[in-house]
């Protein structure tokens, strides 16, 4: 490991430090222990949910809730913005319905969903899909605009076919555009999807927040807050980020 890297690992390491110290200093002091627990309190809270065997069960059902709708929505949004980047028509028939998608708060999505599937897992898929698929639309369609006009025109006039080009010149200038679609729609998407488990979930960790926070159990509501920070986290850190530099490592400001 480099020592920028070493340096940045440490200085992460002192932000969690320090922001613990402050939660620890604020507990008891600032506002009652009851409504912050100090973090001893919550770590043994996720070591008895652990031991409890609840933990797989919720966990599942929300992993599982934003896999199927992220994956919809990454496809149904790549093919999208494939389309309005390559088309002025179509950007005018699309355009303004995706900008809609995109500025809609989650809020109204989940919502929306959740009167119109009521109770159960479909509601929170489809809030996914509708809220995400418009990150990857608009990254989309600025990946296929930064390719060079001059190289795909010199690829149709050596007769290249629509697969060719879109494999050899059109992909090659997306899989940033592709990689950052993913992460951003991706942190989208685990929002909505707990948030439509706090509306109408009847199992997932959105529905335990709802739960403890129908019983008034602080302790029990941070303890599921910081299951899913820590799992989106190592998403994001361990599986998204070395994805992106083990596939784009041929591009230097990528791979440092």
């Amino acid at each position: 490991m480099s020592d920028s890297r070493l340096a940045r690992a440490g200085w992460r390491i002192a932000g969690y430090a320090f922001f613990l110290g402050l939660w620890q200093l604020a507990s008891g002091t600032v506002l009652d222990d009851v409504l912050l627990p100090p973090p001893a309190a919550i770590a043994g809270e996720i070591a008895g949910i652990a031991a409890s065997g609840e933990l797989p069960l919720h966990f599942f059902t929300t992993v599982s809730t934003i896999a199927v709708g992220f994956a919809i929505a990454y496809v149904l949004g790549a093919a999208i913005g494939l389309l309005m980047g390559r088309s002025r028509w179509w950007e005018a028939f699309l355009g303004d319905g995706v900008m809609a998608a995109l500025t809609t708060p989650g809020l109204v999505f989940a919502l929306v969903t959740a009167m119109i599937f009521g109770l159960g897992n479909l509601g929170p898929v489809v809030a996914v899909i509708v809220t995400s698929f418009s990150y990857v639309t608009v990254n989309v369609v600025e990946g296929v605009r930064a390719a060079p006009s001059d190289l795909v025109h010199m690829s149709r006039a050596f007769g290249r076919t629509r697969t060719q080009l879109l494999r050899h010149v059109y992909l090659p200038f997306l899989a940033p555009y592709l990689f950052t679609a993913a992460r951003y729609g991706f942190s989208v998407a685990w929002k909505i999807a707990t948030l439509s488990e706090v509306i109408v979930g009847t199992a997932g960790i959105g529905f335990m927040m709802r739960r403890s926070f129908q019983e008034f159990n602080m302790t029990g509501f941070l303890a599921w807050v910081l299951i899913f920070f820590a799992f989106a986290l190592f998403l994001e850190r361990v599986v998204l980020q070395r994805w992106m530099r083990r596939t784009l490592a041929w591009r230097p400001e990528v791979a440092a």
